[in-house]
């Protein structure tokens, strides 16, 4: 697939707007990375947009824990437990998705976004638990999340950091911003082991990945910055990410729903 400079320049762009969505609300990367690339780089493709955004969303999200782990607002052992049990999900659905229809994976990842959105906003002033940590009794619940959001991760092409937030935060009672910090290394393991399943089937564009990273990397680090500022406001960040998710789900439902009526 040829790109050209004006492309790859939006694609520098794209990434750093994704970065900073990773490094603010743990989440949002895929949401925002797999629409920038079909409807602002112009990827003529949506199964190696989503098998790019995937590699290059894994790669940003590692710099936003690095960014999260030097805050120290990241429980490893939850962080570690997600994503084990959401690999094999995450390679059983982007197994599964490789086969469906690129137009009707957008428009089902639309409707799911709403879905979340809606939860998050509900619960936006639950403030969670400052000690939370994994232990033998949310274990269980812990993992059975894990592998949850790794099916749907796979399935849509997505880091999935906005289903492992609010699945971290419902399985262990932690706050936000802890949350947000630990979701990134599900982040990071559930974006990889998509990336190498599509790449397998040759829908990865390297070269667009390489940049898109680069762009997040910047991003990256000044969105971990201001999650931290908004922290500190009482269901401030869960907002933030709620209607962030409400405003690109709106959209990718707008551009996706005409090619599925048609197709119906």
């Amino acid at each position: 697939m040829a790109l050209d400079m004006v492309q790859y320049a939006l694609g520098a762009g794209s990434g750093g707007v994704v970065g900073f969505t990773l490094g603010l609300v743990g989440g949002g990367g895929s949401i925002l990375a797999v629409p920038l690339m079909v409807y602002l780089v112009g990827v003529p493709n949506a199964h190696i947009a989503i098998g790019t955004s995937a590699l290059a969303v894994a790669a940003n999200a590692l710099t936003g824990l690095a960014n999260h782990a030097r805050a120290q607002t990241v429980k490893w052992r939850c962080g570690g437990l997600y994503a084990a049990a959401g690999i094999a999900g995450a390679f059983a659905g982007s197994s599964i998705g490789k086969a469906v229809d690129g137009q009707k994976l957008l428009f089902l990842f639309a409707l799911l976004m709403f879905v979340i959105a809606f939860i998050m906003i509900k619960k936006r002033h639950h403030t969670g638990e400052e000690g939370a940590q994994c232990n033998r009794e949310n274990a269980p619940k812990v993992l059975g999340f894990g592998l949850g959001t790794g099916i749907f991760s796979g399935f849509f092409g997505i880091g999935g950091g906005f289903l492992i937030v609010p699945g971290l935060m419902a399985s262990t009672r932690m706050p936000m911003l802890n949350a947000v910090g630990t979701s990134l290394v599900a982040v990071a393991a559930f974006g990889l082991t998509t990336a190498l399943n599509y790449a397998f089937s040759g829908m990865v564009d390297w070269m667009l990945a390489m940049i898109f990273i680069l762009g997040g990397v910047v991003g990256g680090v000044v969105g971990a910055a201001a999650a931290r500022r908004l922290a500190a406001e009482r269901g401030m960040l869960t907002t933030v990410f709620a209607g962030l998710i409400f405003v690109v789900a709106a959209y990718m439902l707008w551009r996706s729903s005409g090619a599925v009526l048609h197709a119906v």
